[in-house]
């Protein structure tokens, strides 16, 4: 079962819009900062500390903006954590629903095998490194594209938009020299 992008796409907008109105924007890459942090407290508890002004971090990101980190550390049980977990759960339902993830779903696609042979280690491989990257880009940039260019975007943010051009401007061309052969 698939789902039609039109829908799709609806869908996801009117859940960015009721999120920015109800809530705050969509932004998920700092929570995975903060799940880092949340395992190095639970390794070495000193590292997130209650002090008479807050909390309070040896790590400088963590203590930065008045220790807002470093608290998101010591209690994550906030709403963008909550989001984060909450989507890990809803593409575990997504692919339940559709019957699990059985051969069909791990065989390798017809474009990749055409660009790079029959490995699903290396489509793998290629996928965690491409995440990877994604995601210290994003650290890098002070956010990830939901956060700069999704609900950049809807609250009108020139920045949004300049990061959407830049992805694009990206993306496009690698996706064309990567995926040089059709299927």
């Amino acid at each position: 079962m698939t789902l039609d992008w039109k829908i799709g796409g609806l869908a996801l907008g009117l859940v960015f819009f009721a999120a920015v109105l109800l809530v705050k924007p969509i932004g998920v890459s700092t929570q995975f900062v903060i799940l880092d942090g949340v395992l190095w407290d639970a390794v070495n508890p000193a590292a997130v500390t209650q002090t008479e002004d807050g909390y309070t971090s040896t790590n400088a990101y963590l203590a930065k903006s008045g220790g807002k980190y470093a608290k998101a550390v010591a209690e994550p049980l906030n709403y963008s954590f909550v989001f984060v977990l909450a989507m890990l759960l809803g593409g575990a339902a997504s692919a339940w629903l559709r019957g699990g993830v059985g051969a069909e779903e791990r065989r390798v696609p017809e474009l990749w095998r055409a660009n790079f042979g029959d490995s699903p280690i290396k489509r793998y491989a290629a996928a965690f490194v491409g995440g990877f990257i994604v995601l210290y880009g994003a650290r890098l940039a002070g956010g990830c594209t939901s956060g700069h260019m999704m609900s950049g975007m809807m609250q009108t943010a020139v920045s949004g938009y300049l990061f959407a051009a830049g992805a694009f401007a990206a993306g496009v061309p690698t996706a064309l020299f990567l995926y040089r052969q059709e299927a």
